[in-house]
């Protein structure tokens, strides 16, 4: 134990001196395709309004850059609002439905040219609870409190400040199924619909 923890402390005190830490701010928006109710039953019918909704997000990042290759957590809240036409007992109305979320991706990635490429697995935590849409019985069970998904996109920084990111975030789930186990612990991935996130960052 002696040992191990020398050997932390070595590399607590040898990183910043081999690595450049940047701590920093980022916001904007997102589109993300409208997820889709298959539950139907002769009577209840939700139809979506739009294909697509527009969301926004906002959190902090931390890049570290060590030997060329980078490690980049995110704490990023998103909010995505959708809406729908839903028919119930031959009633119509449209309702809305929104999703406050907080992400949290961590994302490797390396530099080309002027060009940063990254991806990595990204959590996702629901904050709210979601107003069911119609009176199902296993209508809640669609929202998981926590899953797991990826981002991937490419990135370009400004005046050593400013850092544009673009990013695509996707599913794990229709790869993997519905959970995966590491060890002994297991991770529910969800069946998120894809996404496009376009955001300006501010690094200090």
């Amino acid at each position: 134990m002696k040992k191990i923890a020398v050997i932390i402390l070595l590399a607590m005190i040898a990183l910043p001196a081999f690595s450049q830490i940047k701590f920093g701010i980022k916001a904007g928006a997102s589109t993300n395709t409208v997820p889709t109710y298959d539950i139907s039953d002769g009577t209840n019918n939700i139809e979506a309004l739009k294909d697509a909704a527009f969301g926004f997000h906002a959190g902090a990042f931390l890049r570290i850059t060590l030997m060329g290759v980078y490690i980049m957590p995110e704490v990023v809240f998103a909010s995505t609002t959708y809406e729908y036409t839903v028919t119930e007992n031959s009633v119509s109305d449209v309702l809305k439905q929104q999703f406050n979320k907080l992400n949290i991706p961590l994302l490797v990635g390396f530099h080309l040219g002027p060009l940063r490429i990254n991806a990595g697995p990204s959590a996702s935590i629901l904050i709210n609870s979601p107003a069911a849409l119609i009176d199902h019985p296993n209508f809640t069970d669609l929202y998981r409190s926590a899953t797991f998904g990826y981002e991937a996109g490419l990135g370009v920084d400004l005046f050593k400040r400013l850092a544009i990111d673009l990013r695509y975030g996707g599913s794990l789930s229709k790869r993997f199924g519905e959970s995966v186990t590491i060890g002994s612990q297991t991770f529910n991935l969800d069946d998120r619909e894809p996404s496009f996130m376009l955001s300006l960052g501010f690094m200090f």
